[in-house]
């Protein structure tokens, strides 16, 4: 959005004026800046002391904010204003925003009067004044040291936004009515870094939510999301709550809404005979479509959408309990307990066999030629070389009970990862245990999706109700594969427990949507990955003229989009209000004195949480004078003095003397761009001036020169709101300033007449 040029926030309406600056500008600039006294400063910078006003009309100020040193550095706190009645602490705190408690602090609350980091102020005679606390002085004020750092007792300003703050001591916690916070940042980081701050859940929070339930097929026991097809397959076995339907098989479904596309019922029996069979363990995709999978007890099958029954072989020997794709296109890994076979797809022929320890399902890493076996019962890994297809190494499983869980290899890092009862150990491609997750549930199946590197785990209840570790419940956890960092809230998964089979699940690439199974429900559900807004864009402080066009812009990401609005404080970041109509990535308007110091910040908002980017400030100064033509808004009122040209446009008031303009920006022959002026002009030889408004309009009194800007007021002699000093500094302009332009308005003067006859001008 980008508001109506004129239509400033936080002000009323006001006309639009342009700046014209000319070499007379500079000169009178210069001899200004010439004579401010050493140590003043012209307008707000990053590093000067800052203020800020509470609810209750208290000021704050805090001598240094931004590019503090992380490792600890002193700065000065100072108040007045505030009431007596109630004592305060003054420290660094996480900055929760309006009406929330800033809090964590860096040293906690100070009440042992020993700390550095924050002070105890309390009114005159409180209990704890002393060596606790000190009392405040007349009017409410104080004067104390606290020594800041970046990271302490909780608090990380370079993860949240910090502020140093006053706020109600513990004895009146819940008042919010003494905080009054300034932001402050640490050398390396500034206020307005991509990022912003959570209102109720952090920037860029990851977190899944159930958008659909598929009930089509049957009772879910394995999925695969096919690569190229893009096709949803579940192997799936019959669900006793639909007697009238055996929906045992191979289901494909659409990922979209989760109707069915082709249901494959029948696969060869040990005699060859089609028959209805489960499918029990999706091995891997076929090319272009379909996948291969076991039906037991011992078939090998093959299928893929718009297939009326799947071809297979049948095995002989024990069970298949687990199956993988082979080292070629036209074979398969075969688990049968304890003996590991390759086989040819179309003839049921084993290869190559190998019989192990013990031990029941597997992994294979074919980009490192890598096979991983787990003996549950017997706490153990087993590691096989693809290649000569032989035992290599056996590694311990801590904790593994008997309890089986499943076998997964990260393809992008070699990493094996093993469930075993509530955790899921995870070794190197060296077989090194490097990392142990502990969940409150049975971990049953893992899935990797390497376009964002992370690492998704179903974890199922035990179903047992008797036992107090089980609530009925599953969980999705999602990890940074590389890491082991938590990728994503937690997320519960209501009634999905083991007490019908084990859980499986699919990763869409990217991680966008994930599949999870509840065979006990006879459900699979979709999951939608949810991102709060995290700020990719931020505004910056901004210091502009009076009349000049400024903009203000921010992006945020997140999923769902997020939606942004302005939003403007007028009383240093206490309180807020929504710009009218702002609510796109870019506010702009033009900026007007009036706005000095006021704080804006964008607010994004989506269906999991709200974040701001931190507010920053506008520093408005005054049009400086010296331009030949001012501002263009307001009407036409025309003046002449002795000869001299026609004056500009005026908005109120008469025309300025000397040719000089009563306007809004107008122009003046002794000055240029013109703050508002209304009432009589002055003549030149004035008696007394005065530097007001901004800093950048010399008055006339009586018969005073106007050098700049115009003075607001009625006719005659009114000296500007500045009474004498630049603005934002306070900083008075010594007589010799005065001396200075006044001379420097009186050259302009002759110059111009002397053009102006030497132009023939009347």
């Amino acid at each position: 959005m980008t508001s109506t040029p004129g239509s400033a926030p936080g002000t009323p309406p006001s006309g639009r004026g342009r700046l014209r600056r000319r070499a007379g500008t500079a000169a009178v600039a210069a001899l200004l800046l010439a004579a401010i006294p050493a140590g003043a400063a012209v307008s707000a910078d990053a590093g000067t002391p800052r203020t800020a006003t509470g609810p209750q009309g208290q000021t704050l100020t805090v001598s240094a904010t931004t590019g503090l040193d992380p490792a600890g550095q002193k700065v000065r706190v100072s108040g007045e204003g505030y009431g007596l009645a109630t004592g305060i602490y003054v420290a660094l705190c996480k900055d929760n925003g309006d009406n929330r408690v800033p809090s964590p602090c860096l040293g906690g609350a100070d009440m042992s009067g020993g700390s550095q980091t924050s002070q105890w102020i309390v009114p005159p005679g409180d209990p704890y004044q002393g060596d606790l606390a000190q009392a405040f002085g007349p009017g409410g004020t104080f004067d104390v040291e606290i020594e800041v750092t970046a990271k302490g007792d909780g608090l990380d300003c370079a993860e949240v936004s910090c502020s140093v703050v006053t706020r109600a001591d513990h004895r009146a916690a819940g008042d919010r009515t003494q905080d009054v916070r300034i932001p402050v940042a640490f050398a390396g980081e500034e206020p307005g870094e991509p990022g912003g701050e959570g209102v109720d859940t952090p920037a860029g929070t990851v977190s899944y939510q159930a958008v659909a339930d598929f009930t089509s097929a049957g009772k879910p026991l394995d999925l695969l999301l096919h690569p190229e097809s893009k096709k949803l397959y579940v192997g799936a076995d019959n669900l006793p709550d639909t007697a009238d339907v055996d929906e045992r098989g191979l289901h494909v479904l659409n990922p979209e809404d989760g109707t069915s596309e082709s249901w494959i019922s029948l696969a060869p029996g040990s005699t060859g005979e089609l028959r209805a069979s489960t499918a029990a363990r999706i091995a891997g995709p076929l090319p272009g479509d379909g996948v291969v999978y076991n039906y037991p007890l011992r078939g090998v099958g093959a299928a893929e959408a718009g297939d009326e029954a799947a071809s297979g072989v049948w095995l002989t020997g024990s069970t298949i309990t687990d199956i993988v794709p082979g080292t070629t296109p036209e074979t398969v890994l075969v688990a049968q307990g304890a003996k590991l076979s390759e086989i040819v797809r179309a003839t049921g022929e084993a290869t190559r066999s190998l019989t192990l320890p013990g031990g029941a399902r597997f992994a294979a890493d074919p980009e490192r030629g890598t096979l991983w076996y787990s003996d549950f019962a017997a706490g153990k890994l087993h590691r096989v070389d693809l290649a000569s297809f032989e035992l290599t190494d056996s590694f311990d499983l801590p904790g593994a009970q008997g309890m089986a869980g499943f076998t997964e290899t990260d393809p992008a890092t070699g990493a094996v990862w093993v469930g075993v009862n509530r955790s899921v150990l995870v070794f190197d491609a060296t077989g090194t245990l490097v990392k142990t997750l502990v969940g409150k549930d049975l971990a049953r199946d893992a899935a990797f999706d390497t376009d964002s590197g992370r690492a998704f785990v179903v974890w199922q209840d035990g179903g047992d109700l008797s036992d107090p570790a089980n609530d009925n419940n599953g969980t999705l956890t999602v990890y940074g594969s590389e890491d082991f960092a938590v990728a994503a809230k937690d997320l519960s998964l209501p009634g999905n427990h083991s007490q019908s089979g084990a859980a499986s699940l699919a990763v869409e690439p990217g991680g966008g949507t994930v599949f999870v199974t509840s065979p006990a429900e006879g459900k699979i559900t979709k999951l939608a990955r949810q991102v709060s807004p995290l700020v990719t864009r931020a505004p910056a402080d901004l210091t502009a003229r009076d009349g000049e066009e400024v903009a203000l812009a921010a992006e945020a990401e997140g999923a769902p989009e997020p939606t942004v609005r302005w939003q403007v404080s007028t009383d240093g970041a206490q309180t807020w209000k929504d710009v009218e109509g702002a609510t796109g990535p870019e506010l702009s308007f033009t900026a007007r004195t009036a706005q000095d110091g006021y704080r804006y910040r964008a607010e994004f908002r989506n269906d999991v949480g709200t974040t701001r980017t931190t507010a920053v400030t506008l520093t408005v100064t005054a049009a400086t004078g010296g331009g030949e033509t001012g501002g263009d808004t307001g009407g036409t009122g025309e003046t002449t003095n002795g000869g001299d040209r026609t004056g500009g446009d005026s908005s109120s008031g008469t025309g300025g003397a000397n040719g000089g303009d009563a306007s809004t920006g107008g122009d003046s022959p002794t000055g240029g761009d013109s703050g508002t002026r209304s009432g009589g002009g002055s003549t030149s030889g004035g008696s007394s001036e005065t530097v007001g408004g901004s800093g950048s309009t010399v008055s006339g009194s009586g018969s005073g020169a106007a050098v700049g800007g115009g003075v607001a007021g009625g006719a005659g002699a009114t000296p500007t709101s500045g009474g004498g000093s630049l603005a934002a500094t306070g900083a008075t302009v010594m007589s010799v300033t005065l001396a200075a332009v006044g001379l420097v308005g009186a050259g302009l003067l002759v110059h111009r007449r002397a053009k102006r006859r030497t132009d023939g001008a009347s």
